[in-house]
């Protein structure tokens, strides 16, 4: 499968916890990285410092479902379902 036009839900939808240039400390989710140019394309695509994340995601039927909101909506799923629960102290 290839990716939709002018959708990077996978840009935009989770966090990434690795250096991207222009973002050293990653990420959040949500928030579209700084490498996201105004016609929705990876300004990196292809070069060695784009992260391994991002060029090892593959587009796919499950994640990019059959529009842009779904693929946000599933990427934010499985952004909440592997984010790590925060433990409080005990009082």
């Amino acid at each position: 499968m290839i990716c939709r036009p002018h959708c990077a839900a996978c840009c935009i939808a989770p966090s990434i916890s690795s250096p991207i240039p222009g973002m050293p400390n990653g990420k959040p989710a949500g928030v579209a990285c700084v490498q996201l140019t105004i016609d929705l394309r990876c300004a990196i695509f292809g070069q060695p410092e784009r992260p391994h994340c991002c060029s090892g995601l593959q587009a796919s039927l499950e994640m990019c479902g059959t529009s842009r909101d779904q693929a946000i909506q599933w990427i934010h799923a499985l952004e909440i379902a592997t984010t790590p629960v925060q433990q409080t102290e005990k009082n």
